[in-house]
């Protein structure tokens, strides 16, 4: 199914050295992450995929009062060029949630990419510098380092996404179009999405919701009626540019795996194969091997369709995806295929996937 996505950042213009650089609110936003191209958001098949749930829970505002204090609004600064030699500096706008009581904070990697500097508003007005602990363009997540008492941190609880249902009842809180605190509703419209993160790669189990949501809620958490983060809002589905009621979010497993990683080491570690698989998802048909990868150190060719990694069956393309991320890099594996009717297994060690 082809669609049109946008990722939710407002980008604001500035004049720098006679320059005009950039454009502003949304225009600005589609031309920094080509959001007028076409991409795929896909639905995923579940067999185990649970029946629609209750819409019993705290109220909205509940939900708003015990949350607020957690959500920040991210400012970022970053350096242009333009193709005649002049240069300015952009300016950007998203939101973000309160990790730990260290100061952490959670937001989209799309939003601080290319920062030159960051500053974080809190709750009650007052706005912090902040560090870039660490990003991960593959999930499209970042997590900051805000230099601000202990007073004004109020870390949110991360829920987990895979009790989440259709039907689930759902808030969004961000700063769209620099608006802070901004509250809005909906449920969990489906599940099982797979968004394109920054740099090409799958974000798996995409959390969808008709929770209106808009430039510069990148970042800000979706929340259960348990006031429980569920996702990060991400991206959004729409030909005007503006909520039409189909976003996204990154799931929190997600968020929790990639966020301990960022906090311990500075970045985030995906396994990788090295292969291309088809679109149809009915099997995990290789329709390309990238060079000097383990898939093509293996021998792996177009054509041929894996049935099994690590002694792990595969029957699709998701399959795949979802048995190479349970690995880390340096794990060594079995990768049985079919080529031509014929079954082979070959052993591949598992690189770091590519920025």
């Amino acid at each position: 199914m082809k669609t049109r996505r946008s990722f939710l950042l407002i980008l604001t213009a500035a004049v720098v050295a006679g320059a005009l650089i950039g454009a502003g609110g949304g225009i600005g936003t589609y031309a920094a992450f080509s959001g007028h191209s076409k991409t795929v958001v896909r639905q995923v098949n579940v067999g185990d995929s649970q029946p629609a749930a209750s819409t019993s829970g705290l109220s909205v505002n509940s939900i708003y009062k015990r949350t607020y204090r957690g959500v920040v609004e991210v400012k970022v600064k970053s350096q242009t060029s333009d193709q005649f030699g002049g240069s300015g500096q952009q300016s950007a706008e998203g939101s973000g949630f309160v990790y730990d009581t260290s100061g952490h904070v959670i937001t989209n990697q799309h939003v601080v990419n290319g920062a030159t500097s960051v500053r974080v508003t809190f709750w009650n007005g007052k706005t912090y510098g902040a560090t870039v602990v660490g990003t991960d363009p593959s999930t499209d997540l970042a997590v900051l380092k805000v230099d601000a008492p202990s007073s004004v941190l109020y870390p949110l609880t991360v829920g987990d996404s895979s009790k989440v249902q259709v039907g689930d009842s759902v808030v969004a809180i961000g700063s769209p179009f620099g608006l802070a605190e901004t509250v809005t509703a909906g449920i969990v419209s489906a599940l099982h999405r797979q968004m394109t993160s920054p740099n090409q790669f799958a974000i798996d189990d995409s959390i969808q919701t008709d929770a209106a949501i808009n430039h510069g809620n990148s970042g800000g958490p979706l929340l259960d009626s348990q006031a429980h983060v569920i996702g990060v809002n991400a991206q959004i589905e729409s030909d005007s540019g503006g909520s039409d009621g189909v976003g996204f979010a990154i799931p929190s497993r997600t968020i929790k795996s990639i966020a301990s990683q960022l906090i311990s080491n500075g970045k985030a570690q995906h396994a990788y194969l090295g292969v291309e698989l088809g679109s149809d998802n009915a099997r995990a048909r290789v329709v390309s091997v990238r060079t000097g990868t383990p898939a093509a150190k293996a021998g792996l060719r177009k054509g041929d369709v894996i049935v099994s990694l690590g002694g792990t069956k595969v029957s699709s393309a998701d399959e795949l995806r979802s048995a190479i991320s349970a690995r880390k890099p340096g794990d060594r594996v079995s990768v049985t295929y079919t080529r031509n009717g014929t079954r082979h297994t070959v052993s591949v060690t598992l690189a770091s996937r590519p920025s």
